[in-house]
């Protein structure tokens, strides 16, 4: 799919998923930040409710860009690449730094997004997850499990880009 920009997504991901428009039991979740233009766009286009789920790369301590895994908003459990931790040798602590790290971030953005309302019901729905592209996938996985704790009766993961590799883990997981 070839997009100018975030918004074009959306509207090109709206035509793929035409057969849910207007239903009342769906909803967008767009995961923030670069997927939240891209989820608006195609809620609008849709005509289905929309809302933000937060979640957070964790990276490696020496290097934050490269992930290591990710958080979702309940905080109850992440997504983690086992075999990266054991090759850097990193420990438990330092995992908890990093991770505490990006809590901390997550609350300020939970209350910059949420301010004083809770995100929509998403029990029993079927929920659209969108983000701008998924590279690693860690951050997608951390929101489907999110989106599964909270009573989603079916995930549809809804990206303009992703990687090969990622897919089929994907594929796994949303079902």
């Amino acid at each position: 799919m070839f997009f100018k920009n975030r918004k074009e997504a959306g509207k090109k991901l709206a035509e793929k998923l035409v057969s849910y428009k207007d239903k009342k039991d769906v909803v967008v979740l767009g995961l923030a930040r670069g997927g939240v233009v891209v989820a608006s766009e195609a809620a609008k286009e849709l005509e289905l409710s929309f809302d933000v789920l937060v979640t957070r790369k964790v990276g490696l301590p020496l290097d934050r860009e490269m992930a290591v895994g990710a958080i979702a908003d309940d905080f109850l459990e992440g997504v983690f690449n086992k075999e990266i931790i054991k090759e850097f040798n990193l420990s438990n602590e330092e995992m908890n730094k990093e991770i505490d790290r990006e809590k901390e971030e997550m609350k300020r953005r939970l209350k910059l997004y949420f301010k004083d309302r809770e995100m929509l019901d998403i029990k029993d729905k079927i929920v659209i997850l969108t983000d701008d592209g998924i590279a690693t996938g860690y951050t997608m996985l951390a929101a489907i499990n999110a989106v599964k704790k909270k009573g989603a009766k079916k995930i549809i993961v809804a990206v303009p880009v992703a990687s090969k590799d990622t897919i089929g883990k994907i594929e796994n997981e949303a079902g």
